[in-house]
This record gives C-alpha cells, structure tokens and sequence, in this order.
C-alpha cells in the first residue's frame, strides 16, 4: 500500500464505491481513486467531505483473518491513546467503523473491505535520493520500534504465522520442488535452486538466535519498505509508517533487514539497472535508527544485524522464487516471469552485500559504539 501517492488513471470499480459508502464518514464523496503500488491489496484514497480517508480490499488469499487484523489495528490504536506522543515522532493511520458499527464491510460477494485515516500533506519516495532521507527512514522505523517496546507482544494476533520466519519459506520452496519436474525447468530457475542451497546455513540464523535466547520478541512492522513511510511534504521529516496489516509479534531484526533491503538498492525491484547495496545509504539509515533505539537495542541484537541484512533479500528471492513455481499466486505480476526476475535480482543484492562484509561490519560497531 502507498498512502501520498493517487493515479488518476486507473479505473476504480463500482464495488469500492459501494464499500466507501458503507463507512460512517460525514459529507458527500467527492471522489474514489486507486491509491498505490501495492502489490497485496487494492488500496482507494475517498474524497469525502472536506477531507480524505483510505479504502482498502483485503486479499483473502493472504490474509485470511482480517478480524484478527482489525483487532490488532485497534488494539495498536488504544495503546498509543495511552501515551504522550512527541510532535516530532511519528503518526499511525486509525481505523473507522462502518454506519452499522463494524470494523469491516463485507460486501455482498463476501469481499472484505476496511477503512483507515489518511495521513496528509504527506508523500512517499520511490527511490532514496540522499543520505538524509534515510536517517529519516531508520529514525521512523526506530520510533515506531519504541512506540510499542511497552506492548507485550502477546496482545497482538500473528495474523500471519510464519510471516518473516525465513526458515518456513525455505520449506515451502523445498516443497513445491519437490512436486515440480525440475528437468523441465529453465536454467534460470536451476540457478536461483543453487543460489539458495549454497546458502541454507545462512536462513535459521534469526530464528535459531531466537531459540539460544539471544534475540526476543517484540511488535515488529512487517513491512518497512520505503514505500510504507511516508514524508511531509513541507519539512522533509519522516512522519508516518503505514501498511500495518502485518504488524505481529516477531523479532525487529527482520524490520531492518527488510528496511535495509528496501532502502539501500537504488535499483529496487524494478527491471534493469545494476542491482548494488549502497554503503551510504545503509550508514545513514542506520544512524537514523540508533538514534532512537538504544534505550531497547542491545549489544546482542547489534551482534545479529549483519546476518539480517544479509538474509531478508535472500529470503524475500526465495517467496518470489517458489511464487514463481506456484504459478504467481501471492504477488502480482505484470508478465510471465517476473518473479522470477524478482527472485533473481534479490540473489544480486546478496552477492553485492556478501562482497562489502568488512565494510559494513565496521559500519555497524562504529554507529553502535557512537
């Protein structure tokens, strides 16, 4: 999802109207347009009145509890009304309710749609420019960390089981090869199959940090893409971290790894161009986090971080891989083969962090230490 962002073009369908009209919002609505890039749910921004909310189409064959999303949207919500928020930190988008009191609509062909606030004068980036737009992405993921460091993570569902545990997307590729003919597959496909063996050490690092006690969990984001922190358009600053639907107890280093994936490849996950893990991005993104993280960042989780960044783009080459060989039915495509271009160009950013380890391990104690 992208919350800043609206494309006047896409069609928007009659069904998203009739959901908008379903939420108890005051005033006539102006407009309904798609919103984002999403590659999950159908996301619409709703004129409405004298201002605008967000409307979304939950994906039912990813999240197939959207109640238990919902109730951790709430429950999230309630736990910040308890405290004194800084005006320098960061907004959440809240929930609405429905005109019948509902926390979702479910529309006569059973589809499941919800609403949230829309944070505004706000935008989002496609790609990091200069070093200063990522500190402010690791100070917004570090103050979101914060925000809930208080929260136990057992108030919160695991609305996906499994969600950023590295080692049950290894198993479920490993079990879709299992079930494919691996003769007839293209040697691109044999390739990415090598890649990953050779690295199979490297995928239970966080969860086996996990079971020695070493790393604990607290409410991770899920998803702290560049995408999903949005900016003022005014100051510059980091003000918002959205997409909560995967918010779950889980351990923060697989935050920043993703945060670090997302951020730190100026290519993205486009095609074309080289694909290269950018050392000054990382240091200033990560500096954005220590900043305000040290009051629950231990010398411990510092002694994990470069397995996570070297993991999560592993990872997330292995759920496009065996999306790939499931024949595309998690993540959207425009083209046949394009996960597998995904796949592909995450193995390119493992190698390119592989190659500065030295670099980036300094990086890390340097920060670390102040």
């Amino acid at each position: 999802m992208l919350i800043g962002s609206v494309d006047p073009q896409r069609m928007v369908p009659p069904e998203a109207l009739e959901a908008a009209l379903a939420f108890a919002v005051e005033g006539d609505i102006k407009a309904v347009t798609p919103l984002g890039r999403g590659l999950i749910n159908d996301t619409y921004r709703v004129k409405q009145g004298s201002g605008s909310w967000v409307l979304q189409r939950l994906n039912p064959r990813v999240f197939e509890s959207p109640e238990a999303i919902m109730d951790n949207l709430h429950a999230m919500a309630s736990h910040l009304e308890s405290k004194s928020l800084d005006p320098e930190g960061i907004q959440l988008p809240k929930p609405l309710w429905t005109l019948e009191g509902r926390r979702l609509f479910r529309s006569r062909d059973d589809q499941c749609w919800r609403a949230i606030t829309y944070i505004d004068q706000s935008l989002s980036l496609e790609r990091i420019a200069r070093p200063s737009e990522a500190f402010e992405v690791g100070r917004a993921l570090g103050l979101f960390h914060g925000l809930f460091d208080d929260l136990p993570p057992e108030r919160l569902h695991d609305t996906l089981p499994g969600f950023h545990e590295a080692p049950c997307y290894l198993l479920a590729l490993d079990h879709r090869v299992a079930q494919c003919s691996l003769e007839e597959s293209s040697g691109s496909v044999l390739e990415a199959l090598h890649f990953i063996d050779a690295r199979r050490d490297l995928v239970p690092v966080l969860e086996r940090g996990k079971l020695k006690g070493d790393l604990h969990l607290a409410i991770m984001h899920g998803d702290p893409k560049l995408d999903n922190v949005l900016f003022d358009r005014a100051s510059g600053r980091a003000i918002s971290l959205i997409d909560l639907d995967t918010v779950k107890p889980g351990l923060r280093h697989y935050d920043l790894g993703d945060c670090f994936r997302s951020c730190c490849n100026a290519a993205g996950e486009a095609e074309g161009g080289s694909v290269v893990f950018d050392l000054t991005i990382f240091e200033a993104l990560l500096a954005g986090y220590f900043k305000v993280a040290r009051g629950f960042f231990s010398r411990v989780d510092v002694d994990y971080l470069y397995d996570a960044i070297r993991l999560l783009p592993l990872e997330l080459g292995i759920r496009f891989l065996t999306d790939h060989l499931l024949g595309d039915a998690y993540f959207k495509v425009d083209h046949p083969g394009q996960n597998l271009l995904r796949a592909q160009r995450q193995f390119q950013l493992v190698v390119s962090i592989e190659a500065q380890e030295v670099a980036l391990r300094a990086i890390i104690e340097r920060l670390y230490r102040g």
